[in-house]
């Protein structure tokens, strides 16, 4: 999980959890195969090869997840999903509907 701690100069901090990144939440999804040292793995070559498929679902219930995220709240959710389907191209995922 991303966590930003802000320290001030007084000692005092702030502590703040994110949202688990985009990819770790698409290759879950997706069920994408395990590589070495336990994490999961995109495509090699991701225009050519696929490691796994998703379906729009899975891409709106991961923009919702994003959205909940502070910086990310004003954004549209067809935004959102929009960036999530092309992240997921990216990374060899095929979306299906």
């Amino acid at each position: 999980m991303p966590v930003r701690v802000t320290v001030r100069p007084d000692r005092s901090f702030h502590f703040e959890v994110r949202t688990p990144q985009t990819s770790w939440l698409l290759l879950n999804a997706a069920n994408a195969p395990i590589g070495k040292k336990g994490k999961r793995k995109g495509a090699s070559a991701p225009g050519t090869e696929v490691c796994g498929t998703v379906t729009l679902k899975h891409i709106y219930e991961i923009a919702k997840i994003k959205q909940s995220e502070l910086r990310l709240s004003g954004l549209p959710l067809e935004g959102l999903c929009r960036s999530i389907i092309y992240q997921a191209k990216s990374i060899g995922i095929e979306v299906i509907p």
